[in-house]
């Protein structure tokens, strides 16, 4: 039998922490599944940080970085998320969750199937309902952000950031060339157009326009070149310690998908 009320969420950037924090206030026990070298560039704001630091907070949610599942249950008596290094999933099969949440984003299903878990969700595109999960959870910013979809599939990636404060590709910074990051600037920085973020072998990336460094990758990392490594936000008031208004939302969508699939498989 599936271990009752136990949610796997297949990664822990900045938007699988905001599905993470919905299903952790709902009373449910989350395990999150990273890699071992997290690359999400909000990191005040993803529990994946915990790989890096042992630990992590993000709002109200601990998380701990666990080295087995056997430390899985210490972590929940002590109110915290855990967090195992485990990118292909290898524990879900022992573990039998009752539900598995694609959080990864990463355009295509990495392996996600529904032989995982009773109830099974996708986060945007690369999945199809009723095919390879049960249910699909639109992330295309728009009208239809956060729609449950129980057949078919979400938008195609379109490869452009959405649009905020009037920029959207300059907004999100890329590794020029490959090689080992250097941070020139913290997250919660304001910079200037032509403000030093971030180099790669001594090839600097500079800010395109004012704003808010609301992302910056892990220092030290090696990246091959095209690797998005920052984000500018043109609204200097915006919180870099808090959840973001779309990780919110799909968090809310997720949770939602894992009541009305289990109602529906109680029927």
């Amino acid at each position: 039998m599936p271990q009752q009320n136990l949610v796997l969420i297949r990664g822990g950037g900045d938007l699988a922490t905001g599905v993470a924090q919905k299903f952790y206030r709902a009373g449910l026990r989350v395990l999150v599944l990273e890699s071992p070298r997290p690359t999400a560039i909000r990191r005040t704001v993803a529990l994946s940080q915990a790989v890096y630091n042992g630990h992590t907070q993000v709002e109200d949610i601990p998380c701990r970085h666990i080295a087995s599942v056997s430390g899985m249950d210490a972590c929940h008596a002590a109110g915290a998320v855990p967090l195992l290094v485990d990118p292909d999933g290898n524990c879900i099969q022992n573990l039998r969750p009752t539900a598995v949440i694609d959080a990864i984003l990463a355009k295509y299903n990495v392996g996600t199937g529904r032989h995982m878990a009773p109830i099974t969700v996708g986060l945007g595109p690369g999945f199809t309902a009723g095919q390879d999960v049960d249910a699909v959870i639109e992330t295309m910013r728009g009208h239809n952000l956060g729609r449950l979809i129980l057949r078919g599939s979400a938008l195609p990636n379109t490869g452009i950031p959405g649009e905020i404060g009037g920029q959207s590709r300059q907004r999100v910074l890329h590794t020029p060339v490959q090689g080992v990051l250097q941070q020139l600037c913290q997250i919660g920085d304001i910079v200037t157009e032509g403000t030093p973020v971030f180099s790669v072998n001594g090839n600097v990336v500079t800010a395109p326009f004012t704003g808010l460094v609301r992302g910056l990758i892990q220092q030290g990392l090696t990246l091959p070149a095209g690797t998005k490594a920052a984000d500018i936000d043109p609204r200097t008031n915006i919180d870099v310690n808090t959840i973001s208004d779309k990780a919110r939302c799909l968090g809310g969508a997720a949770l939602e998908a894992y009541y009305f699939l289990l109602r529906r498989h109680s029927q």
